[in-house]
Order: C-alpha cells, then structure tokens, then sequence
C-alpha cells in the first residue's frame, strides 16, 4: 500500500524511527556488513520500499539508486537480481530515472537481459521499457541490446512473456 506522511506518522507513532531513519540504517547496514545473506536480504528490502513514491526523495537523498546499481555489478545472482527489481520497483518516476540513466543504468540493465535468472530478466525488461525516452533510444539501439533482444525472441530462452518483449520493442520505435 502506498504511504503519505499522515499515515507515516500513524504507524511511526511519537518515539517510532522515522521512514528516512530507517531507511539510512539499512543503507549503513548494508555497506558496514560483510554477510552476503544480510547483504542479499536489506537488498530486497529496499527494493520492496522501491514500489512507493512516498520513499523515492529518501532515495535519492540516500544514494540507494546507487546502491542498487552497484548490486547489478556484483557476481553474486542475489544481489543482481534484487538491485535490478529495485531500479525497476522506481524507474518509472522520471526523477529517479534521470539519476538511473545519468549513472549508467540504461547498460547494467541491458546487461542484466542475459542472466540465468528469470526476475533479473524480468526486471530489466520492465525497466527498460520505462527507461525509454527519447534521449535514451540510441544507447537501447545499442547492438548487445538488440543481440539480446533477438535471441530471447529467437525461441532459444525459456521466456514466458513474450507480449511484454513485443510491447518494448514496439516503444523503442517511437
């Protein structure tokens, strides 16, 4: 369910930690522990806190969108996969996308099309397709992207939506 600030400060109740808080002590969380299963799990988490506008200004102010960024650079499929559900939970915010395609996230999610993991995939499709804005077109025109692209419509990857496939490649010809 979305928040406002009334309902934010219902749940908070007079002494409770503030969203922004603790937003901030999972983002310190994240970067002081050396687990990769807590790493993976406050991952997720902030990508499921990604779905509500409410939380995109605390976002941004927190860097998370890099932080989600950086997991798609990370071996581990985990954190891959969780970063890009993140960026795709909030692209569709055009704040947000500006800072996801001005710190490199059009290539990290095309990079994200050729993963073993189906969310992954999933998440970059959708998040690309939001990403598509005339600005970005040409670097979604890339070759690798349309490489990926080919194949996956090319029957050789297990892909069940092949409609959503249809309807990115039909925006990418606005």
């Amino acid at each position: 369910m979305f928040t406002n600030e009334e309902r934010q400060k219902q749940r908070t109740g007079k002494y409770g930690t503030s969203r922004e808080q603790y937003l901030q002590e999972l983002v310190t969380e994240f970067q002081k522990t050396p687990n990769e299963e807590s790493k993976e799990q406050i991952v997720a988490h902030l990508a499921n806190f990604a779905y509500d506008p409410y939380n995109y200004n605390f976002f941004r102010k927190l860097n998370v969108l890099d932080l989600f960024l950086d997991c798609i650079t990370e071996s581990n499929e985990k954190l891959v996969e969780f970063g890009a559900a993140g960026i795709c939970n909030c692209c569709a915010d055009p704040a947000n996308a500006a800072v996801i395609v001005k710190n490199g996230g059009i290539s990290l999610m095309i990079s994200c099309l050729s993963s073993p993991v189906q969310n992954t995939v999933l998440s970059a499709i959708a998040a690309l397709y939001y990403l598509c804005i005339p600005s970005t077109k040409a670097g979604l025109f890339h070759s690798t992207f349309l490489s990926i692209m080919s194949f996956m419509f090319g029957n050789h990857h297990q892909f069940s939506s092949r409609g959503f496939l249809s309807l990115l490649v039909g925006s990418l010809q606005l």
